[in-house]
């Protein structure tokens, strides 16, 4: 028999029902009615091709055929109950694997990331940079953050912002932009251009001009006095968003993380 096709619902009850020596009690444990054990005992029966039990004047007894398998089968529910827990030894894990734009990274997530590791010491993070082509599973991925109009393809939160701002250094800088790859057309013809919006963020710090990048890219270096925004936030399509595939976005260490840094 193949092992895709081994009849497993009926291997529990039959294990149930042959510990009880009784349809009725098997079905209690099982919570299911009698006549569904009856039926599952049956299919098994017709499946393997021997009778396992049989009905007496002092009530429910196994065959010797029945009887050959029970050890054998009771120590295989043993290794599934601990290969159960192995699996879920995941879950308690406190290690992290992130990914996030490395400008991200620095300005806003190591910061947040301290502050959460200080509520636990046991937790430990893993962070790697993020790409266009996010492989959760080459990567061994937990969570990832990622620039877009929404989460793509796997689950997703959106990190609340105000979008787009423009910021220079406190008490001005040169009257010049400062573009960088991704930012809004306006900055299409900037006189400095940088790598990402981080540097571009340091770069008006620096006194080199302004540059418009994602407000929650600047709000630390904008609460440390490090720049000033300039005119008023603009709000956009795109934004910041926690993803992961539906099995890493079930974990509860992830949905812990999710928790405290979209709150």
């Amino acid at each position: 028999m193949k092992r895709t096709h081994l009849p497993l619902n009926g291997l529990r009850v039959l294990d149930a029902a042959a510990r009880h020596l009784s349809f009725t009690r098997a079905a209690d444990e099982l919570a299911v009615t009698p006549a569904a054990v009856g039926q599952q005992v049956r299919a098994l029966e017709d499946t393997l091709g021997v009778v396992l039990f049989r009905r007496t004047t002092r009530g429910l007894e196994l065959t010797p055929e029945g009887e050959a398998g029970l050890a054998a089968l009771r120590g295989g529910f043993l290794q599934f109950e601990e290969a159960v827990r192995a699996m879920q030894a995941g879950q308690s894990s406190k290690s992290l694997t992130i990914a996030a734009p490395r400008d991200l990274t620095q300005k806003w997530l190591l910061p947040r990331l301290s502050r959460i590791a200080a509520a636990d010491p046991e937790l430990r993070f893993a962070l790697v940079a993020a790409d266009d082509a996010l492989d959760f599973t080459e990567a061994n991925l937990d969570l990832a953050i990622r620039w877009g109009e929404g989460p793509g393809a796997h689950e997703g939160e959106a990190l609340e912002s105000d979008g787009m701002v423009t910021v220079e250094r406190a008490g001005g800088g040169a009257d010049t932009r400062i573009g960088w790859p991704g930012c809004n057309p306006e900055d299409a013809s900037a006189l400095v251009r940088v790598a990402d919006a981080g540097l571009a963020i340091d770069a008006a710090a620096a006194g080199l001009g302004r540059a418009t990048v994602p407000e929650l890219l600047a709000r630390d270096d904008v609460a440390a006095g490090r720049v000033v925004v300039v005119g008023e936030p603009k709000s956009g399509r795109l934004g910041y968003w926690l993803v992961a595939p539906l099995p890493q976005w079930r974990q509860a260490k992830v949905k812990a993380l999710v928790d405290a840094l979209a709150g």
